[in-house]
């Protein structure tokens, strides 16, 4: 082998570069269709055989290209959508980098047909190795159509990487869904060998935007997914946030669900997928993935999209206020009283009403017992009678089932609710409340409790006194070996005292009080908030089953327990009828 530097030739430079910007026809499909969207066509199809692998065909009725141009379309580095470094960080296209086409005519074989307004008939140009032939006459509607054939017949070792042809197809649809997704006003179609899988109209004169994108939602991502899904909207001067998120009831074992967009495109992004988890983190059960279809819009100079070939990842200048603007506005979406909620089960909607002028029951079920009281008179004897009465969203309650669910009527039917699930989100959102507005109630306990103690916790106790006063604790060692706890929140059980105090130091011990305050706080209030709820075979009686069922309707999030997993089911008439074959 020669060790002199040469120049590589032009086609094996593009064969290289189709490595990352075409490393499978999903790709090649990807930016055929965003070169459709650039053009302004509203409508285009797709044709696929053998995923893709064999042939790829994409018509598309916009501008077209002119004759003189369309050669240069396949150089590499040859483009209309930027012509200066101020284009390139202000880009608001799709493709800008001029590398696909090039790439895409170096590895497989290349037909380009197109005609502009201007023209009285289309033009045709083939590409094979390289190798571009000249212009000719077609017919051709305005637009373009490219079609690709044997992709990397021509570089054998890439070829051997690309799946099967199901798994192939299984990506260009995924590639297909995503820019279908992101343009609603656009009508799309797709086959495969001769099938039909998709024809999604655009959309109409008389229909609205929204309306086109809640149809297309619907088609693409199911009607399960539209009905569990709240509208997400934020707007702020440079920034607005818009879109779909499911609710928990409605999540997924994989992340197939999860479309992101940046100005239209879609992309993969740390901020902003860390800034979704962390919305979800506290109402997802384990290892359960949300589902949502948001578009990110914000001013082009705001974001780099030239980061990877593929253009598939993107890099924000602000990127902490962007992920801040995410987390709270998705927060407040899955969050805000007025939503309408569905039981995971059998979904029946309901509005939440703001929070009741009735007392503000204690989380603690000794506190409750004291306290029902004074409602006992308006809730006990409540009929149940749709037709004279207005009834809560939950119902009232009817009696306690295994000491471990309560059983509720409402309009609709029958309600039932883990007492134990429903009883930690109460007393957890009322945690962080309280932390938020640094007001935690204090309760000095009666008999102060003692609890041995080694010494790293005795060390700690000592050390992070301020903390656990903005906790809500007063834990003092009174020897080498044991510490006593004369207050806690009082939102949390006496009984438990002994318990909650151990789990806060081991936190202080292990985070230290900064993180423990800051990232490490929900996780910490959750736990305090399962081991301070109702446990299991804690007999309860009507008014007290009662107020658990008015704090859940005021309570955020109420229709998940701080695991996830959902606090309560509906049970229609209409499923008791078939049940017990009434009318059958």
């Amino acid at each position: 082998m020669s060790t002199s530097i040469r120049l590589l030739p032009e086609l094996l430079i593009n064969q290289i570069a189709a490595g990352e910007v075409i490393e499978r026809p999903a790709a090649a499909l990807k930016e055929l269709m965003e070169n459709s969207l650039d053009a302004g066509a509203n409508d285009i199809s797709v044709q696929i055989e053998s995923g893709g692998i064999k042939l790829l065909r994409v018509r598309d009725n916009g501008r077209g290209i002119a004759k003189e141009d369309m050669k240069l379309a396949l150089l590499r580095h040859a483009t209309s959508k930027i012509a200066s470094l101020d284009d390139l960080q202000s880009v608001a296209s799709m493709g800008f980098r001029g590398e696909a086409l090039a790439s895409m005519a170096a590895v497989a074989e290349l037909t380009l047909s197109s005609r502009t307004a201007n023209d009285e008939h289309g033009w045709r140009i083939e590409a094979r190795d390289g190798i571009i032939s000249e212009p000719a006459p077609t017919s051709q509607m305005q637009g373009t159509s490219i079609e690709i054939r044997e992709i990397y017949f021509n570089t054998p070792a890439r070829r051997k990487f690309l799946k099967t042809e199901a798994t192939e197809f299984a990506h260009c649809e995924e590639a297909f869904k995503r820019i279908a997704l992101s343009r609603p006003d656009v009508a799309f179609s797709l086959q495969h060998n001769g099938r039909t899988i998709w024809q999604l109209p655009g959309m109409n004169d008389t229909g609205s935007i929204a309306d086109a994108a809640m149809k297309r939602v619907a088609m693409l991502l199911g009607e399960d997914f539209a009905k569990a899904a709240v509208a997400v909207s934020r707007f702020s001067p440079d920034l607005a946030l818009k879109g779909l998120a499911a609710l928990p009831a409605y999540s997924l074992s994989s992340r197939d669900a999860q479309y992101f967009f940046v100005n239209g495109r879609f992309v993969r992004d740390k901020v902003a997928s860390h800034a979704l988890r962390q919305a979800y983190q506290d109402i997802l059960h384990h290892q359960r993935h949300p589902a949502y279809v948001l578009f990110l819009e914000l001013p082009a100079t705001q974001v780099d999209v030239n980061v990877h070939p593929a253009k598939s990842e993107v890099r924000f200048r602000e990127s902490q206020a962007i992920h801040r603007f995410i987390f709270h506005t998705l927060q407040e979406a899955l969050a805000k009283p007025e939503q309408t909620i569905e039981s995971p089960r059998n979904p029946v909607p309901f509005s939440r009403p703001s929070p009741l002028s009735t007392p503000q029951y204690s989380a603690s079920i000794d506190l409750w017992q004291m306290q029902t009281e004074s409602i006992a008179s308006s809730v006990e004897q409540t009929p149940v009678d749709s037709a004279t009465q207005d009834i809560p969203p939950l119902g009232f309650a009817l009696a306690q089932l295994s000491g471990i669910y309560i059983l509720a009527q409402n309009a609709h039917g029958l309600v039932v609710v883990d007492m134990h699930a429903a009883h930690e989100r109460i007393v957890y959102e009322k945690l962080k409340s309280a932390m938020d507005k640094e007001k935690v109630a204090t309760q000095p306990l009666l008999i102060p409790v003692t609890m041995p103690a080694e010494n790293l916790d005795i060390a700690t106790a000592e050390a992070e006194r301020q903390t656990l006063s903005k906790l809500g604790f007063d834990i003092t060692p009174i020897s080498p070996t044991t510490l006593t706890i004369r207050a806690m929140p009082v939102l949390l059980k006496q009984s438990e005292a002994e318990l909650v105090a151990g789990k806060v130091l081991q936190e202080l011990r292990e985070y230290g009080a900064s993180r423990v305050l800051t990232e490490r706080r929900d996780e910490l209030l959750a736990s305090l908030a399962c081991h301070s709820a109702v446990r299991a075979n804690r007999i309860l009686n009507i008014p007290e089953m009662n107020a658990l069922l008015r704090e859940m309707e005021s309570t955020e999030r109420a229709d998940q327990c701080n695991h996830g997993r959902p606090t309560w089911f509906q049970v229609s008439i209409k499923e008791l009828d078939a049940m017990f074959m009434r009318g059958q």
